[in-house]
């Protein structure tokens, strides 16, 4: 009996450009690790593996649905209660035109099905540069080139206007702003917000809001203002849900608000619903934290932002006060995002400093950049003898390494 000659399964050429460098370098710690060493990881802004905990009141929220039996299937868009909770968040955050809401698995998925909803082959969305990686992956699956515009690191990472100017084109369709950023913790002016929705305006685009860290900016004399409540009448999609202010990331619990004029965006909003329905529905019990989260005690606010604010200046401090490196303070989330003064690339110095310091950073490629450039970012959810502790072994590679 002939045997069949087994050949190679090849996975789809649209995947060569999927890239995550937050979890891709994990290969590199897992090296370390098994070297018998520890590694001090600054890579991943997941506040529940250092000294925040969800708030109780959540927690006992989803036992209680539980425990009521809440585990079947839950409609499509989401439930009642949490939809009706999500439409009160969008009007204290002065949101005034909502024409729809629905709930997913994360904001990653809100991402992954509004962008899917929206994008037909040949056209284009602008992202960021740097980013959050996640929108050049869910494109590259889709098969749509990225096309980035600049953050001002000059400028306290806002939006570039110019650059952005000039990458409209009559392929564009939307613009993705993310406010807090993720890197650079940047929170943008009520007046930039303004200038962005009057492009959104001229060239008839869908502004993608990614407001996940929106109760977490750390300076009492920066305020955040959602893009949406600033221009009423165009095409927003504001990203929300319960992964970093309310410290349940492993929930995955996110969610859509679409704001507008109703005419122009109930087709979008069906096509939406049509994927919402083709995945059956976000997870059930973790639903019924939505409305507890977001009208019960937000006590832990406070306490969170204490804690990030000192961590936060302890980062600034020592990056400025050491050699080769630069850094715009950051005035939301919990990121930061150095500049490095070195005659190597920013991916190299990231596994290096792993390999001989056992110090976890993600490089400043992994989210984009301008040419020429070099960073990495952090995560500074640590405490801060930790931080203090990497930052020592970082100062060290760089000295040794660089002089």
């Amino acid at each position: 009996m002939a045997v069949a000659q087994i050949r190679e399964i090849a996975a789809a050429q649209r995947l060569e450009n999927v890239r995550y460098a937050i979890r891709d370098l994990a290969l590199v710690a897992d090296e370390v690790t098994r070297q018998g060493h520890t590694v001090l990881s600054l890579n991943v802004g997941d506040p529940n593996i250092f000294d925040f905990q969800t708030p109780a009141h959540l927690i006992e929220a989803v036992y209680r649905a539980m425990r009521d039996n809440k585990n079947g299937y839950a409609p499509s868009p989401g439930i009642t209660e949490a939809l009706d909770a999500i439409r009160a968040e969008a009007a204290r955050k002065s949101i005034s035109s909502v024409q729809d809401v629905f709930v997913t698995t994360g904001v990653s998925e809100t991402v992954d099905l509004c962008l899917t909803a929206l994008i037909n082959p040949g056209e284009n969305i602008l992202t960021p540069s740097p980013d959050y990686p996640l929108y050049s992956a869910v494109l590259s699956k889709l098969g749509i080139p990225i096309t980035t515009y600049d953050l001002n690191e000059h400028d306290e990472w806002q939006p570039d206007l110019v650059d952005i100017q000039r990458k409209i084109s009559s392929r564009t369709r939307a613009i993705v702003l993310i406010n807090p950023n993720n890197p650079t913790g940047s929170v943008c002016s009520r007046r930039m917000l303004g200038q962005l929705a009057e492009f959104a305006r001229r060239h008839n685009l869908v502004i993608f809001a990614d407001e996940i860290y929106d109760k977490l900016v750390l300076d009492d004399d920066h305020q955040h203002v959602s893009l949406a409540a600033v221009a009423p009448d165009i095409p927003v999609v504001t990203f929300g849900g319960l992964s970093k202010n309310y410290l349940a990331p492993g929930w995955r619990i996110g969610w859509g608000i679409v704001s507008g004029e109703a005419a122009a965006v109930k087709p979008y909003i069906e096509g939406i619903h049509r994927l919402l329905r083709s995945r059956l529905c976000a997870n059930h019990p973790e639903q019924y934290a939505i409305k507890p989260a977001l009208e019960g005690p937000q006590d832990h606010l406070m306490e969170v932002r204490r804690k990030l604010r000192s961590r936060r200046d302890l980062t600034v401090k020592w990056a400025n006060s050491t050699s080769r490196l630069s850094c715009v303070a950051p005035r939301g989330a919990f990121y930061a995002f150095p500049r490095l003064d070195i005659p190597e690339t920013d991916d190299v110095f990231v596994k290096e400093l792993c390999l001989q310091k056992h110090v976890l950073v993600v490089h400043g490629s992994g989210f984009g950049q301008k040419p020429g450039t070099q960073h990495f970012r952090i995560v500074f959810l640590p405490d801060e003898q930790t931080l203090a502790k990497a930052y020592q072994g970082i100062g060290e590679f760089i000295s040794q390494r660089y002089g």
